[in-house]
């Protein structure tokens, strides 16, 4: 098939990549000339696992092009994605200013039978919105679907080849099964297309995300609970992780969810809710103890050093929302770093991935190192912030002789707590047992 995808942010990018994958024409369009340019000239511009040897073939092989052109870009294409960034407006709503424009333009541009696709998480009756847009331009055949993403950050290439399933929304027969033509080749082993009107699906999206912000949330009370009577948060979640009611995933507690999809979503969903007068009251506490929880050890910090920070030095582990990405859209780090740093404290800070957009942020106001090894030396704590793989296993000995005192304030339990006993480091973390060395 002949596809466009209307912008070359996260979602596009990985949406267009994948579906050139299996053989389509896939032209993606974006304003931004300078982006296009790097694109087309080989240059991937976000980080994902996976995503850079496929975006590398298929643009080798002509079955992946950039443009800023939108007509030219959607010419005789059969299926045009729309995967435009839906920002959180100062009240919580998702702001449909990009889709709507797009839709606007669109209209005269059609030449014959297009399914135009909302695959950006928008809120209710956003398919009904876009296409009053086209129509009121064009008298050609069309439909809007809705068809939402998935896509966890750091693994998105398998979510969108392998996924559990595919969400489209849509009432019309002829785009069904053009749908169940185009989604063919990723759910060969069996996984569903589930198919239901516009509405449903535009709910699914925030449904999901939602529920899971709410699983984080609830864990992370039940950790500050256990702190409180004196439980192991580790043991309560094995032991209801074990219902297959329950599940296992999402049960690790920390200093709160971030990211790009789950503070946005969870926000207007509430904000949907609210503009039809129902009091969603679930997620206005999700949101409240989300808040609470980004900064959950800076009283613990500020009780250890008794108040004064000034002068202290954090070695921060992980500025990204979460591992295997580069996003730091909402991460906890920051959170900290704006506490610590209000408090007199110096950081050091190590990612992988994420460090280039952090220095975009906050300038010269942190010190950024190539190895957490480096931003510990001279340190007189190291503060976790994100569970990169690299950081669950250091070399504790090596660790000791650069840090001033052996502490770690661990936000997302990466270390055992007999092991820290036995290496002599005092050790916070959440939802467990403090150890003194």
């Amino acid at each position: 098939m002949k596809i466009a995808v209307v912008g070359t942010g996260y979602v596009g990018l990985v949406t267009g990549t994948c579906f050139a994958e299996t053989g389509n024409t896939v032209t993606c369009i974006d304003i931004d000339s300078e982006k296009v340019k790097k694109l087309s000239s080989g240059k991937i511009t976000i980080y994902e696992p996976g995503l850079e040897l496929l975006f590398e073939r298929n643009l080798k092989q002509g079955r992946l092009l950039f443009t800023t052109n939108l007509e030219d870009g959607i010419k005789d294409a059969q299926i045009i994605f729309l995967a435009l960034p839906t920002p959180p407006g100062e009240d919580g709503s998702a702001d449909l200013k990009y889709i709507l424009g797009v839709a606007q333009q669109l209209g005269p541009l059609l030449k014959q039978y297009t399914i135009v696709i909302d695959k950006s998480t928008v809120p209710v009756g956003t398919a009904d919105r876009v296409k009053e847009k086209i129509a009121a331009g064009t008298s050609v055949e069309f439909d809007v679907v809705s068809n939402p993403e998935f896509l966890r950050e750091g693994v998105a290439v398998e979510d969108f080849m392998r996924p559990e399933r595919v969400v489209i929304g849509t009432s019309s027969a002829k785009a069904r099964k053009i749908m169940e033509t185009l989604y063919a080749p990723f759910v060969r082993q069996g996984n569903p297309l589930v198919f239901m009107d516009e509405r449903s699906a535009e709910l699914t999206k925030y449904a999901a995300n939602s529920f899971l912000a709410t699983k984080i949330s609830f864990m992370n009370e039940i950790a500050n609970l256990c702190e409180l009577v004196g439980a192991d948060v580790d043991s309560v979640r094995k032991g209801i992780g074990t219902d297959s009611r329950i599940g296992k995933r999402f049960l690790f507690p920390g200093i709160g969810y971030g990211g790009s999809c789950f503070p946005k979503d969870v926000q207007a969903l509430a904000k949907s809710s609210a503009d039809v007068r129902y009091d969603f009251k679930i997620l206005e506490a999700v949101m409240q103890v989300n808040a609470d929880q980004k900064t959950k050890l800076i009283p613990r910090i500020k009780d250890y050093f008794r108040g004064d920070l000034k002068g202290k030095t954090f070695a921060l582990w992980g500025l990204s929302f979460k591992p295997h990405t580069d996003d730091i859209r909402e991460a906890p780090a920051l959170y900290n770093i704006e506490e610590l740093l209000k408090a007199g404290a110096k950081i050091k800070a190590h990612d992988p991935e994420s460090m280039e957009n952090v220095k975009g942020l906050l300038g010269d106001k942190i010190e950024f190192y190539e190895s957490p090894y480096d931003a510990a030396d001279g340190a007189d704590a190291i503060f976790i912030a994100t569970e990169w793989p690299e950081f669950r296993t250091p070399d504790f000995d090596k660790l000791s002789d650069k840090l001033k005192n052996k502490l770690i304030f661990d936000g997302r339990n990466l270390y055992d707590l007999a092991q820290m006993k036995e290496l002599g480091y005092t050790y916070f973390s959440i939802g467990r047992e403090t150890i003194y060395g």
